[in-house]
């Protein structure tokens, strides 16, 4: 079966071009959008996702309409082919069903690869470069030294563990944490 997929980025356009090619080039079903390739969130693009099988290709008119990121292009062209979905971009002369096609998914699926080791690569890096500036990473520790002393004083003067957290303004949690019930204050 095939299945279409048209979008445009506002709703000012016109989807009339994409879905007439669609037509066009055999598909059973259409799903689209008004809505900008850079959102991760298209309920037409969800709904081609849930609806589409084992077997199935994915029909677009661009290969652009599916996303503007290069990585966000791959990782759904990945998906497609972990399903066994076929994919073709009517514009761009791309169908998975033939030599090129299976060529072309491994191609981005190598860049893919390359795009995470270089990012892993950098985030490294980067951390390498704070440890030697003496940064640490991780969200900042929510009980200090001062908060610690206030909240042990303030349990053993009787006062409800759940109120000295609110006055401390940490979580009941942390206050737990630094301050287990079993410590007799």
């Amino acid at each position: 079966m095939l299945i279409g997929y048209a979008r445009v980025s506002t709703n000012d356009q016109d989807l009339t071009l994409q879905i007439d090619a669609l037509q066009k080039n055999g598909c059973d079903k259409i799903f689209t959008d008004k809505i900008s390739g850079s959102k991760t969130q298209r309920p037409g693009l969800t709904e081609v996702l849930n609806f589409i099988r084992e077997g199935d290709s994915l029909v677009v008119w661009k290969l652009d309409r599916l996303g503007r990121t290069m990585k966000g292009l791959i990782d759904l062209i990945e998906e497609l082919n972990e399903k066994k979905i076929e994919f073709i971009s009517l514009t761009d002369g791309i169908d998975t069903k033939g030599a090129t096609g299976k060529f072309f998914f491994h191609v981005m699926a190598a860049f893919a690869e390359m795009e995470r080791e270089l990012n892993r690569e950098r985030t490294l890096a980067g951390l390498e470069v704070a440890r030697k500036a003496g940064k640490t990473g991780g969200r900042p520790k929510a009980m200090t030294t001062k908060k610690l002393k206030a909240a042990k004083k303030l349990l053993l003067d009787g006062m409800p563990p759940k109120d000295v957290a609110q006055s401390l303004g940490i979580s009941l949690s942390t206050l737990y944490r630094y301050c287990p019930a079993s410590d007799n204050y």
